[in-house]
């Protein structure tokens, strides 16, 4: 899963700072020739980007200068960026920040320009993440780029090896099979849990049968179906079913066999496929283990305009090139990003693929977290408090017992 890092409450920070200073005239924006635009990609995508993007700098005669921010440090950039207002025209905005960087005006309302572009008409993207469905009412401040969900990634060889026929297809045969695995010998585990990912506690509530917002659209951990997901998401660690170091990697963990199971989303596969292509026949993907739901994470990322670019115009030509089917089924080509345009995602190319076809089976039954900024500093709270019992030995009870304080606090 792609690693994002504990930003969310510095950036919320940075984010009011530089509203401010735009409502008080701020610095002038970094860019200002409308044939240059300067865009940030989040990852190590940069190159690929930039390969991406020159049949458009090709056709439209505007040069894009690409700055790949690594995931690590995107809490630097970005919260320097905002408060300066030195920054670029394009940002990819991971959905999780999407809410703290609306609130804060930190990007430019595309309403105006958008309708002449009908790439970026709402219709076009998956309804969970249209630009109607995930900016405020009346306002278009940012538009799908890449779509993302979870599934079971397995190693078909050593599974069979071990008389485990097929994926698991539930939780406890989840847990069955990481039994087994896990008693091959020292070093070998059956299962992966990244102790940076947030979103695998609420997507296991999900599967319990609940949700992480109550009625009321408050977040809301304590209920019973979090604390049966909290047991699950636990019991890996106290049978000892799961590599416990920090550091642990998942791409050569599953590549080496030492973690056979794990659940991430598409960009895997394409490491899998450059990193050890000898490994061809022998892994393959699966719908997540259900309890009353096999219900996964939506995830993914959008594009917005700095709002201090003066490069509007040419910036929603880059959107407009980005969000065409085409250009979208290159990128899963060169980076094994899911489209978020619905005509990408239902193409014969990418369907005939049959881990494809599982990636898009998934996201019918796949949910948004909380769109809310509330989110991230109460998931970074779920993660540590989890892990300081998985890890430390933390007393459950009274973990869980301050973590449902904390929500309750950062939601005063």
């Amino acid at each position: 899963m792609t690693r994002l890092p504990k930003v969310g409450a510095a950036i919320a920070a940075a984010l009011m700072m530089s509203a401010t200073l735009t409502a008080c005239g701020g610095n002038e924006p970094a860019s200002t020739d409308s044939s240059m635009l300067k865009v940030w990609i989040m990852g190590d995508d940069g190159s690929k980007f930039e390969q991406l993007v020159e049949d458009f700098t090709k056709s439209s005669k505007i040069e894009v200068d690409v700055d790949a921010i690594p995931w690590d440090n995107v809490h630097e950039k970005l919260t320097t960026a905002v408060a300066s207002g030195n920054g670029p025209d394009v940002m990819q905005i991971g959905l999780s920040h999407l809410p703290t960087a609306v609130d804060a005006g930190a990007l430019a309302d595309l309403t105006s320009v958008i309708n002449a572009h009908p790439n970026l008409a709402a219709d076009k993207f998956l309804d969970a993440v249209a630009p109607d469905k995930l900016n405020p009412a009346g306002k278009t401040l940012s538009v799908p780029w890449i779509s993302d969900t979870r599934v079971l990634f397995y190693r078909t060889d050593i599974l069979t090896e071990q008389g485990l026929s097929g994926p698991p297809a539930t939780w406890e045969q989840l847990r069955e099979y990481a039994t087994k695995l896990a008693a091959r010998g020292k070093g070998q585990y059956g299962y992966y849990i990244p102790q940076w990912d947030a979103p695998l506690p609420a997507q296991f509530t999900w599967q319990a049968g609940g949700d992480v917002v109550d009625a009321s659209g408050k977040i809301n951990l304590n209920t019973p179906e979090f604390k049966r997901a909290a047991d699950f998401y636990l019991s890996f660690y106290s049978d000892k079913l799961v590599p416990t170091a920090s550091d642990f990697d998942q791409t050569q963990g599953f590549i080496s066999g030492a973690a056979p199971m794990l659940i991430s989303g598409p960009y895997l596969a394409t490491a899998i496929k450059e990193q050890a292509p000898e490994l061809a026949g022998k892994w393959a993907v699966a719908p997540l283990p259900s309890d009353k739901t096999g219900t996964a994470l939506y995830a993914g990322s959008n594009l917005g305009v700095f709002s201090k670019s003066t490069n509007i115009e040419a910036s929603v030509k880059l959107l407009n090139y980005l969000a065409d089917p085409a250009t979208q089924l290159r990128w899963y080509t060169l980076n094994g990003e899911l489209p978020a345009v619905k005509a990408a995602l239902n193409d014969p190319t990418l369907t005939g693929e049959p881990t494809v076809k599982v990636y898009v089976q998934q996201l019918t039954n796949a949910k948004l977290l909380p769109v809310t900024a509330a989110w991230d500093p109460i998931g970074q709270k779920m993660l540590a408090a989890l892990n300081e019992i998985a890890l430390k030995g933390a007393n459950p009870d009274a973990t869980l017992a301050k973590l449902h304080q904390d929500v309750n606090d950062l939601q005063k």
